[in-house]
Parts: C-alpha cells; structure tokens; sequence
C-alpha cells in the first residue's frame, strides 16, 4: 500500500521546537512593536529617517498603523500566518526602500534577516505552517 507523500501531515512539532518558535515570534512582535511606538510618537529620528529614503514625514502614521495592524494579527495565533503574510510584504518594502536609497546590505540585510524570521517562528511551532511549503520532496526526486 503506496501512500501520497502529499497528503501525508508532517511530524509534531518537537517541545523545544514549539518554544523555541514562540521565542522567535515574541522578540520580533517586540521589534515590530518598537518600531510602531516609534513611528507613531513622531520619535525625531524615525522622521529623519523616513525622510532621508524619501517618505513624507505624515506617511510615518499610516505607515505604523499599518505594521500595528500586521503586528497583533501576527500575534494572535489564529490570525498569526495573515499577519506573517502582512510583514513579509512590509519588511519586502523595507527593503526595497533600502534598496532604492543605494543604501548597502548594512542597512537592508536587517529587514532580510527579519523578514525570514516571521516565517521561522511559525514553521517551528505549528506543524500545519510546514505543511504549506514543498520545502523537500518526500519522493526523493
């Protein structure tokens, strides 16, 4: 008896697996909560920033509300892969800003590296996460 190697559900996630998820995800939703605070309070060197790359200074609200909303859906684990969704396209605008600046891998690779990382907190807790991506082939192909 053959099985379908893609209906097969992957493993249970190990316990140091699942914590070391919940680690990952909660010290970025702290990251992402910073840079909300940040944008959100006007801070002075968030404006001189966003205007160095070329943004208006009043975009700085909207611009936070919008990493606030992707922030606590990708909090609440119901909501959490929406959330990771709505980051991943958020640090993929980082970059590209960055990017689009002529700005170096210094100051682009930080939004690279955290935008794998809400993708890494999820696949390590949450067996269905992993279930999405062909990551391997079972078939050995």
């Amino acid at each position: 008896m053959s099985t379908d190697p893609a209906t097969e559900s992957p493993a249970p996630s190990s316990k140091v697996a699942v914590w070391s998820g919940r680690v990952i995800s909660t010290l970025l939703v702290l990251a992402m909560l910073m840079g909300v605070f940040m944008n959100l309070s006007g801070n002075e060197e968030a404006v001189k920033g966003a205007v160095a790359l070329g943004y208006p200074e009043d975009a700085l609200f909207g611009i936070g509300i919008a990493l606030l909303v992707s922030t606590v859906l990708y909090a609440i684990p119901r909501t959490s892969v929406l959330g990771a969704i709505l980051l991943t396209g958020y640090l993929g605008g980082a970059v590209a800003t960055h990017i689009r600046a002529g700005e170096g891998w210094g100051s682009t690779a930080p939004a690279f590296v955290f935008g794998a990382l809400v993708w890494l907190g999820p696949l390590l807790r949450n067996r269905r996460v992993r279930a999405l991506p062909p990551l391997v082939s079972r078939s050995g192909v």
